[in-house]
């Protein structure tokens, strides 16, 4: 009945809003929630305003999947939870745009249904600022031609490939159906400030790194220091058929209680269940190991420090993106920093009117010191394919296979490894 109730109330909303803003839902300064917003990474920036009054903008998105995945590993291991061919629980967002004035616009985003939670909370939220005219007429106008500043309990700028990760419900942007291995996003409270003039991109930026607010004193251990998250990169369409991008990304704490950078999606991982124990105690439910099927968390607890770079090339319909990062860090009952690196690269055909279809593969790698005293190692390949059916739709489909190497005996993970079929349906408006 609750979940009757609440469906039956964001339809209304959607109906409202579909209503009064049936003529123009587009926005300034703002990634398109559709096809038009896939390769778009920072939120573009627009030099003429269309700002006519206050404008709210509702939308959403609704994903499902259906796996087909078989998992092993080896003989003394413990047990792994039986898992079969059927659908995963559909997730969906709620996402709420506003146009408050000239250059200042308002982002937030509820999970109405995720994988760790069957009811709504919010994921974040900011206000992003592309003038001043709000404040006065005018006012540093040539200095905010290049300037974009944003700030509140947001989605840190750390890094590319979170503008093409699955966030929930909104799978659009996502070539394949995972996130990647260290799945870099977090949430947290805190400003960027960004300057773009000729294809440059430079941002710096600053959060309080933690992801659950309160104002509790840590008499014990010590505060969170600040996380300083940093981005310079080049992004130029250099003719009609070929675009380059090129970043490099810092993020740096260098004292936190608990670090969320590879432990920060609350909506939970893609590949359900995969690797994961049998459950117990009544925990048979989709929010069960919700957060590590299928990912790794180097576990840099206390101190951390990462670098990303990204490089990404479209020439026609090809498309290259890639990833290499590198990070390290430590637990409070550690001596020494461990490290871990990340490798990543896809690389995708788009054919067919306005780039309809695509295919192609990714691989992804880890290897890591763990937290345990051995070295590890982790490697996935994907290969799928997608058709936006509208502007609206995308259906795609991937066979993703995972190896898992250097864990200890009695460890679940020892000669881990999972592969088969994943097809995912996405609808985002």
């Amino acid at each position: 009945m609750k979940t009757f109730i609440k469906f039956s109330l964001v339809v209304a909303a959607l109906g409202l809003s579909t209503g009064i803003q049936a003529q123009n839902r587009d926005l300034d300064n703002y990634r398109q929630p559709d096809k038009r917003g896939i390769n778009v990474f920072e939120s573009p920036k627009d030099t003429v305003s269309t700002f006519d009054g206050i404008k709210v903008r509702v939308g959403g998105a609704s994903t499902l999947q259906y796996q087909a995945i078989d998992h092993e590993n080896a003989t003394g291991a413990p047990a792994l939870v039986p898992i079969t061919n059927n659908f995963n629980l559909a997730t969906a967002n709620l996402d709420l745009d506003v146009a408050l004035a000239k250059g200042l616009r308002m982002h937030l985003r509820t999970y109405l249904s995720s994988r760790h939670h069957p009811e709504p909370y919010v994921k974040g939220g900011y206000f992003q600022i592309d003038n001043l005219d709000f404040i006065k007429e005018g006012l540093a106008s040539d200095l905010m031609k290049n300037v974009t500043i944003m700030f509140g309990h947001m989605e840190i700028n750390y890094g590319d490939a979170h503008f093409r990760r699955s966030d929930n419900a909104q799978a659009l942007y996502n070539p394949f159906v995972g996130n990647y291995l260290m799945d870099s996003f977090t949430t947290e409270v805190g400003a960027e400030v960004y300057y773009r003039k000729g294809g440059f991109l430079a941002m710096l930026g600053a959060t309080n790194t933690k992801l659950n607010q309160d104002v509790k004193d840590d008499v014990v251990n010590g505060n969170p220091s600040p996380s300083i998250v940093a981005k310079l990169g080049y992004d130029k369409q250099i003719n009609s058929d070929l675009r380059v991008r090129f970043t490099g990304s810092l993020y740096n704490t260098a004292w936190a209680t608990r670090t969320y950078l590879y432990a920060g999606d609350r909506a939970g991982a893609r590949y359900y269940f995969v690797m994961a124990p049998p459950l117990t105690n009544g925990a048979a439910t989709t929010g069960a190991n919700a957060f590590t099927t299928g990912r790794y968390n180097p576990n840099f607890n206390n101190k951390l420090t990462a670098i990303m770079f990204n490089p990404f090339v479209k020439y026609k319909g090809l498309e290259f993106f890639g990833m290499l990062e590198l990070t390290n860090g430590k637990n409070l009952a550690e001596t020494d920093r461990r490290s871990a690196t990340q490798l990543g690269a896809e690389l995708l055909y788009r054919f067919g009117k306005s780039e309809n279809f695509y295919f192609g593969g990714r691989y992804n790698s880890v290897s890591a010191e763990d937290v345990s005293g051995v070295d590890v190692d982790i490697t996935r390949f994907n290969i799928g394919g997608g058709w936006f059916m509208t502007k609206n739709i995308l259906a795609k489909v991937e066979y993703v296979t995972q190896k898992y190497d250097g864990f200890t005996t009695g460890n679940i993970l020892d000669g881990g490894k999972f592969n088969g079929f994943v097809a995912e349906a996405v609808i985002s408006f």
